[in-house]
């Protein structure tokens, strides 16, 4: 296999989507992104964020009424019981299972779990396996 060189943090800004329920969506995503010890950024009546993720009902100014449709969302994992973690939470808070936690043939020690959130997104959660990052997060102020 050849070398490759993966970069995080550098490509996506922010990614919105625009859910039928926004509650449940709120709630799914809370238990999911929780298990990954990721904090829920801040909410107001019609929309909430997490990090790069804004989440907002289509009645919202940031959305144009209609849904954004399905995507594929993959969450980074610290290690393989985040990733399990993360399967469970979803599943509780009312997510669909597309995929229980295990290996996968990506690359050598891809592990990852996937769940339909209440709009039938794809969501995963991934951890590639033993690695050493140069920082844990990219970190903007301003």
């Amino acid at each position: 296999m050849e070398t490759n060189e993966l970069h995080r943090g550098r490509l996506i800004d922010h990614i919105q989507l625009v859910v039928r329920d926004l509650e449940a969506s709120r709630r799914f995503y809370e238990a999911v992104l929780g298990a990954l010890n990721i904090p829920l950024g801040g909410a107001e009546e019609k929309y909430f964020w997490f990090d790069e993720l804004f989440v907002s009902g289509s009645d919202s100014a940031a959305a144009t009424g209609a849904l954004t449709g399905r995507h594929h969302l993959a969450f980074q994992a610290a290690d393989e019981a985040m990733v399990e973690a993360f399967y469970k939470a979803g599943l509780a808070a009312g997510g669909t299972d597309n995929g229980a936690p295990g290996k996968r043939a990506y690359h050598p020690g891809y592990f990852a779990a996937f769940l339909l959130d209440p709009d039938g997104n794809n969501i995963e959660a991934v951890f590639h396996g033993p690695h050493t990052r140069s920082a844990p997060s990219v970190t903007i102020t301003f």
